[in-house]
């Protein structure tokens, strides 16, 4: 599946849910912020939300540091 993630086109084979997006770009338990395809989605969406072909992601963290 090709997906624009963070601006990044990306091939990304074994992705069927936003959650699986996060678990593939080791994001998971990291407070991530999703966006697709312009529209904010909540946490508890994730795992029930298709990703498509050519959809669009954007994917906010936070990052600690001092």
């Amino acid at each position: 599946m090709k997906l624009i993630v963070n601006g990044n086109t990306m091939e990304i084979a074994r992705v069927q849910t936003v959650e699986d997006l996060i678990k593939e770009l080791k994001l998971a338990g990291k407070g991530a912020i999703v966006e697709l395809n312009e529209e904010i989605l909540n946490k508890s969406q994730h795992a029930e939300t298709v990703l498509a072909n050519g959809d669009k992601v954007e994917i906010v963290h936070f990052v600690g540091g001092g």
